[in-house]
C-alpha cells in the first residue's frame, strides 16, 4: 500500500514487529474485503471476533502467567491502530475488553485474577466497562447507580448508558455509587457477570438493546439497566469499596490511548484511500494527484497522520515505563481525534461525489470518524485535563 514511510515506529523488538506484520496481514485479508459489508448491515463480525482470539489478541496485554502474551500498552496500541485501519468496530471489541482486563491486572484480588484472566486472555470471557449513565456523560461524579450492602452482597439498582460491547460480553466492570454523601471516594467497582445476550441476562439485571448509531456499527453499543440485581460483596475489584473513581480512571487513561491509536488507524486508511483514488482519476489529461491543490491537500493528511502517530507512540511508551501519562494521552487523543476528522474529510473532497456513494469505503469512514470525537471523554474534556496538567507545574 502507497506511504510506507508513514507511521513507522523505530525501536520495536523482532517479537513486537512479528506481532504487528501478522495483524496487518490479518487486516488486509480477513478485515478490509468484508468491513463496509457488514458495517452496512450493522452486523456483528464473530468470525474476524474468532479470528482475533485464535491470535491471542484478547490476551495481548494479560500477563503470561495467566496465559495471556504479557505485550506492552505501545504493542497493544499500534496492534489497534492496525485494526482500526480495517475497520474501527473490531477495536472496540477489543478495547473494552482489554481495559477491563487492565483493571483486573492491576488492582484486582488475587482470587479476581486467578478467575478471570485466563479466560479473558483466551476469548472466553469478553469484558465491557461502564461508566456513564443517561443524564451525566462526561461527569462521572455525578452518577446515581446505588449498590447497597446487604447480608454479604450488594443490591445494585439504576441505569447506565454507552456500554460497549453490551450485549456480547460476559463480564461488566461497573462504577456504583456505595456512598451516597462520598463524592469521589463514595464510587465503588463491581465485576458484574452476565450471560451474553439482550433481555434479562441476569437477575435483576436488563441488557434493553443495540442503540442504533450513525457510525461505529457492528459493535453493539447498549443500555444496562439494574433493578435490584444482587452482587456478592466479593466481586468488588480489589476487594475494598470507595476506590472504584480511581480504578475507572486509571482504565480510562489507557483508553485514551488507545482511542488515539483508533484515530491514526482511522486517518491512515483515509489518506490510503485518498493516495490511490488521486493517482487513478484523471482530470485536465493528467491525474489529479498533480495537481498542485490535491498535492497540498496529501501533503498536509500526510504529516497529521505522523503527528499523531509519533505523540500516540509517546503516550504509550510513557506510560509502560511508569510514569503517569494523563497529560500526553490526554494530548495524543485529542490531536490524534481532531486530526482523524480531518484528514478523514479532506480524503472525502479528494474523492468528490464519489465519497457520497456507498459503495466507497470513505462513506463509512467520513460516519466513523466523528465517535473519536466524543468517545473516552470529548475534546473539550480532554482540554480541561491538559489545562489543569499544564497549570500544576
Amino acid at each position: 500500500m502507497s506511504g510506507g514511510r508513514l507511521q513507522q515506529t523505530y525501536g520495536l523488538s523482532d517479537e513486537q514487529r512479528e506481532i504487528l506484520a501478522t495483524v496487518r496481514a490479518f487486516v488486509d485479508k480477513e478485515i478490509l474485503p468484508v468491513a463496509t459489508e457488514l458495517e452496512h448491515a450493522d452486523a456483528y463480525p464473530q468470525r474476524i471476533v474468532d479470528g482475533m482470539a485464535e491470535l491471542g489478541l484478547f490476551g495481548l496485554m494479560i500477563g503470561e502467567e495467566h496465559g495471556g502474551l504479557g505485550e506492552s500498552l505501545l504493542t497493544y496500541a499500534l496492534v489497534v491502530e492496525e485494526l482500526s485501519r480495517g475497520w474501527m468496530s473490531v477495536s472496540g471489541i477489543v478495547n473494552t475488553h482489554f481495559i477491563v482486563a487492565w483493571m483486573i491486572t492491576q488492582h484486582g484480588t488475587p482470587e479476581q485474577k486467578a478467575h478471570y484472566l485466563p479466560k479473558m486472555a483466551a476469548g472466553e470471557i469478553r469484558g465491557a466497562f461502564s461508566m456513564s449513565e443517561p443524564h451525566c456523560g462526561s461527569d462521572v461524579s455525578a452518577i446515581r447507580t446505588r449498590a447497597v450492602p446487604e447480608g454479604d452482597s450488594y443490591v445494585i439498582t439504576g441505569q447506565k448508558m454507552w456500554l460497549t460491547n453490551g450485549g456480547t460480553s460476559h463480564l461488566v466492570a461497573t462504577l456504583v455509587r456505595t456512598d451516597p454523601d462520598g463524592g469521589h471516594k463514595g464510587m465503588t467497582t463491581f465485576l458484574v457477570d452476565k450471560t451474553p445476550g439482550f433481555g434479562e441476562v441476569a437477575p435483576g439485571l436488563t441488557i434493553p438493546g443495540k442503540i442504533e448509531k450513525m457510525g461505529y456499527k457492528g459493535v453493539d453499543t447498549t443500555e444496562m439497566v439494574f433493578d435490584g440485581h444482587r452482587v456478592p460483596a466479593g466481586q468488588i475489584l480489589g476487594g475494598t469499596p470507595g476506590r472504584g473513581f480511581y480504578h475507572m480512571m486509571d482504565g480510562v487513561e489507557v483508553g485514551r490511548v488507545n482511542v488515539a491509536a483508533r484515530g491514526c488507524g482511522v486517518a491512515r486508511r483515509a489518506y490510503e484511500l485518498a493516495l490511490d483514488y488521486s493517482r487513478q482519476r484523471e482530470t485536465f489529461g493528467k491525474p489529479i494527484s498533480e495537481h498542485q491543490a490535491v498535492m497540498f491537500r496529501l501533503a498536509e493528511m500526510a504529516t497529521k497522520v505522523e503527528a499523531a502517530h509519533q505523540m500516540m507512540v509517546m503516550a504509550a511508551r510513557r506510560k509502560d515505563s511508569g510514569e503517569r501519562n494523563d497529560l500526553e494521552a490526554g494530548m495524543a487523543k485529542y490531536l490524534a481525534s481532531e486530526y482523524c476528522k480531518e484528514v478523514v474529510e479532506d480524503s472525502f473532497r479528494i474523492h468528490g461525489g464519489y465519497a457520497y456513494s456507498k459503495e466507497y469505503e470513505i462513506e463509512r469512514l467520513y460516519r466513523e470518524a466523528p465517535m473519536l470525537l466524543i468517545g473516552e471523554g470529548t475534546a473539550d474534556i480532554q482540554k480541561m485535563i491538559i489545562g489543569r496538567r499544564l497549570l500544576e507545574g
